[in-house]
Order: C-alpha cells, then structure tokens, then sequence
C-alpha cells in the first residue's frame, strides 16, 4: 500500500466542473492548459508524489533537518528527491517561460501542490518559498536584479526564502530592526537578526537567495519605513559564478512540534561588518513587495490545510477498512471492521466533505486568479482581482483550521493506535497545526477580512459575492430530490446568516471596532463553510446531471451524498456562527485581564 495515494479522479472533477480549466485554457498564454496535457501533468506529478516524496515523509520526521557548526543538513533522501524534482521541471511550474519557467496556470498549479504537500509538507515548504520570492523579483525587481537571479532560482539551482520575523517583530512589522546602509555603489549593507525562516539554510542547492526587511538611516518609523533587499548566501560574480561566502549566516534551527524535515532557521546578518544586499524596487516600500510574497503564500499554506486531511483522511479510511472491532449494530454476532460503526462512518464522511469542501474552493479561487491575471477585458480582470483578494484569508484561515480538525478525526478514527507515533496519524496532526499560525495566524487573517477587505471596500466585493450565491441559490432549489432540498434548506438561511453578519460589522464597526473585532473569527469560519458549500454544491448539481444522463458510476452519487453530509453537519452550523459574530463580542470586551 502506498503511503498516499493522489485523489486524481477528484482532482480532476474539481478542474474541470468547478474551476472550468477549459475557460482557463482559453486565457491568452494559458492555450496548452487543456485535455491530454492537463491529465499528463497530474499523472506525473502524482506518481512523483507517492513514489519520490512520500516514502520520505516519515523517515524525514523521524531524522529531522540537523544544524551543525553553523551549517544544516536536510533528512536522508531530501537532497536527492529536490534534485529529481528540478530535473523534471516541477520547480518553475507557474513561472515565467522567458527566465526557464513553464508558465502554467495557477489552476492546475493548485493541484499540482496539493500533491507535493499531502505528500510530504516538509519537503514542500522549500519550493514554496523559492517560488514566492521568484514572484516577488519578477514583478518588483529591476531587469539586472531579474536576470541576475531568477533563471537559477526557477531551475532550483538556488533556493529563496522571504526574512520577515524578528526577535520582537512578529505579525507586528513595524518593529523591524534590522538595518540597511548605502555603500555608495549600488550595494547595502545589512545587518541584523531574522528568526523563523523556513528552509533559512539547508543542503538542497549551491546558493540561498534571501528577500530580506530592513530599515534605512532615515526611514519613516512603521511600516512605511521598511525596504525589501536581496542578500544572497554567496555573493554572485558578474558571470554568473559564485564568489565570496556573504555575511550571513544560520546560528540554530528550531526544534519544533512538526515538520521536523524543514530547517527552521535563526539567520544573523552582518557579525562581520554586514551582509551585502541589493534594493528590490524602491526605498520604503518593502512591505508592498513582501505582500506579493505574502499572499501567494497564504493561498499556498490553505492548500496545506486541505493537503493533511486528505492524508489525514486516507490513513483513517485504510485503517477503518481492516480494523475490526465490535460487532454490527444491524445484530450480526461475528466482530466487523469498524468502517461499520455508525459513528466512524460519520467521522470518515465528515472528513470527506470538508476536504471536498476545501479543495473545490481552493481550485475555484485559484481559476479566479489566472482569471484577474490573464482574462482580455479589463472589467473581467478587476473583478476577478478584487474576489481573490477576499477570499485569500477564507482559503488560508478556513482551510487550515479544517485541516486540524480532520486530522485530529484522523487520530480519533484510529482510537488508541492514533495516538502512536507508527500509524503515521499523529505526524499529520503534529505538522497541520502549524498551518494556522504560518503566514499570520487565523485571527489576523479575520482581521484582514474584515477591516482591510470588507470595510475598505464598503463591502462591495462582498455584496457582490454573495448576490452570486444567492444567484445560485435558485438554481440549487430547482434540482429535484431530498439531498438536493436539504442542501437548499441549508444554503439559503446560511447566506442569510452571511449578509446579515457582514452588515452587523458595516454598521457597528465605527462604534464598537474592538466589540465587533471580536466577532470576526467566526465570522470567517461562517464565510468558509458557506463558501465552500457553495462550491461543492455546484460539484453536487454537476454530478447529478451525470446521474441523469445515464451514469452509474457511485463517483457521482457519492459526490451528492458527501454534499449532502456537509449540508446536514457542516454548514447547518451557520445561523450559530452569525449570531457570535453579532453578540460574542459582549464579555470579551467587558471582562478585565484580572478576571482571566
């Protein structure tokens, strides 16, 4: 048995009927994303999945990265697997075709990482983070900086991570100390200490580039003072060749709850006289930049979420098919496998949905993006542009939170076997709790939602989403049958419940923000399960047009039993959550921090 196996069908399914790969191959420079190839690139990538990454996911936990006399050497296989996954082009999937990347879709990119982080999360936090720092130089860095590093970076020849966190500057950015002086010949000097830097060192490539936050001599104070540079490990020679060691370097990593594989680095710049860097973009708008960074990679740790309950959900289906345990409530008098049991049959189809729940709403934003990014008409694009920034928090935070939860049912569905360190259930739960906190933690992502993307807005993107899902609301109470009438029932007062939470906050922000603040986790909890139930509603209604032209396939029946599940457990939980968003905030507020 493989230790995961890639939900391809279900992949597919989601591409196809919920984030229409078809539309997506349409968008100019996106013409190859269709048919053949998009099956090609998920059968390939799923076979590098399960034989290549996820035999080492395990052991990698178990041996854990090692720091040594200041250098950090990744588990056993980890170098050798990063080497096959350059050679096979899966380092520069989305990036651009003109520096070595294959300019793929961030649709088909999704599924794509979904694999590699159900796989093994630890391995794939190293891409990750090249890919976010690729990101930010191609759009921020000048046309030097851009051909100096990207076509290495992209080849995974080199690495790239992003040095926000300090000591004292955590989600807080503006007490950013580090700093940054002119040399007066285009280089700084940087100095200063990064702490919680994923993969800040490690043995995988010949050099690590290091976007790095920093502060001028006479900066504005806050975070309007903060500069982006590049520092890299080693100096680059004009040639291209590596010079000099530069004067940055790893002190310790940390020993963590999970992702023991991925070093997490405490880098120190500039003991020797400071770390040469060079400015990306403009002086001062560091955080700008970091945010391009930022968001690509809250989208990327929501499919983290969604990746350890599909793992999470694998292993307990595996274990509940063979465990047997207790007879049959149906009064057989021989013991059955536990797969049986009513409750672990609730357990398993409450994981089931979620998942399905993330990943169809996760695919369906990712389309929004190659939509807002590449869709001819302007309007389309805005529109498209302003909807993903929404739901960025929605898939990172909901995503995540999901994510622990089914992997702490992962762990309940073993029972005691669960909670041993073998069955590999608890290795899950240990590395998806880190999820929530990566890239701001779930209640800066409500903030977020609320303050930054709701209210600035006037909360017109919003209106605009939900006007859809009641647009769709219709078409759910025209399909026939009492799955699809339990999902309208659910549905229509859950988006009720939505628009009515989201002018509590309209109208009683400017009066109440920290009474209201209080209310803005739930509030995006109830955004998530009615956003993704809306999602797997459409998979619903597309599996049932499936069903009545003839298919007898159980893959489509079983797609509006899982909906159905969530409507029934999941998201019947809406009107509960809207009325904390509107009255949770009353004791919060009122009780003293002598009471706590």
């Amino acid at each position: 048995m493989l230790d995961y196996t890639p939900p391809l069908r279900d992949m597919r399914f989601a591409l196809a009927e919920l984030a229409d790969i078809n539309l997506i191959s349409s968008l100019p420079g996106y013409e190859d994303a269709a048919g053949d190839f998009v099956d090609a690139i998920l059968e390939e990538a799923g076979k590098f999945a399960s034989r290549v990454l996820a035999p080492l996911n395990a052991s990698g936990d178990h041996e854990g990265a090692v720091w040594k006399d200041g250098n950090v050497t990744t588990p056993k296989g980890f170098k050798e697997a990063y080497v096959q996954f350059c050679q096979a082009g899966w380092n520069g999937v989305t990036s651009k075709p003109e520096f070595g990347g294959q300019g793929l879709p961030n649709t088909l990119s999704a599924a794509v990482m979904e694999m590699w982080k159900s796989a093994n999360l630890s391995f794939s936090l190293a891409p990750l983070l090249t890919d976010g720092a690729v990101e930010a130089i191609t759009l921020c860095g000048s046309d030097a900086l851009k051909a100096k590093y990207l076509p290495n970076m992209i080849s995974g020849k080199w690495a790239g991570t992003m040095n926000l966190t300090e000591p004292q500057a955590g989600s807080d950015l503006a007490l950013v100390r580090s700093k940054a002086v002119n040399h007066g010949d285009g280089t700084y000097r940087i100095s200063g200490q990064k702490i919680f830097i994923t993969y800040g060192d490690h043995d995988l490539t010949e050099n690590i580039i290091h976007l790095v936050l920093a502060r001028l001599p006479n900066a504005p104070e806050g975070v309007k003072g903060i500069s982006m540079f590049i520092v890299p490990k080693f100096l680059v020679n004009e040639d291209g060749s590596l010079g000099a060691r530069n004067d940055v370097h790893c002190v310790s990593i940390e020993h963590k709850l999970g992702i023991h594989g991925s070093p997490t680095a405490v880098l120190s710049y500039g003991d020797q006289g400071g770390a040469v860097g060079y400015l990306v973009g403009e002086e001062n708008r560091g955080l700008e930049y970091m945010f391009i960074m930022m968001n690509r990679a809250r989208f990327a740790v929501g499919l983290e979420g969604l990746a350890c309950a599909e793992l999470a959900y694998q292993k307990a289906l595996g274990y509940a098919r063979i465990r047997v345990q207790g007879r049959d409530m149906g009064g057989g008098k021989a013991s059955v496998a536990i797969i049986n049991h009513p409750d672990v049959r609730r357990m398993l189809l409450t994981m089931k949905a979620r998942i399905e729940a993330m990943r169809s709403l996760a695919y369906t934003v990712a389309a929004w993006t190659d939509i807002g990014e590449a869709h001819p008409d302007e309007a389309t694009r805005k529109k498209h542009e302003a909807m993903v920034d929404l739901m960025i928090p929605v898939v990172k935070a909901w995503s995540t939170e999901m994510g622990i939860e089914v992997a702490s049912l992962g762990v309940q569905v073993h029972g005691g076997m669960g909670y041993i360190e073998e069955t590999g259930a608890a290795q899950i739960l240990r590395d998806a709790r880190i999820t929530t906190i990566y890239e701001g933690t779930t209640g800066i992502q409500a903030i977020d939602l609320m303050w930054r993307k709701i209210i600035r807005d006037a909360g017109k993107t919003l209106t605009a989403v939900i006007g859809e899902m009641q647009a769709f609301n219709a078409t759910l109470g025209e399909m026939q049958g009492e799955h699809f009438q339990a999902m309208r029932k659910s549905f229509e007062p859950a988006v009720g419940a939505l628009a009515e939470s989201a002018m509590h906050f309209g109208t009683r922000c400017m009066q109440d923000p920290k009474g209201v603040s209080v209310g803005a986790t739930p509030f995006l909890h109830l955004f998530g399960i009615v956003a993704g139930g809306w999602q797997l509603f459409r998979g619903a209604i597309a599996a049932q047009k499936k069903l009545d032209a003839g298919e007898s396939d159980t893959f489509y029946t079983s797609k509006v039993l899982t909906a159905r599940h969530f409507a029934d457990h999941d998201l019947a939980a809406a009107r509960g959550l809207a009325y904390t968003v509107k009255n949770g905030g009353v004791a919060a507020i009122a009780i003293t921090d002598e009471m706590l």
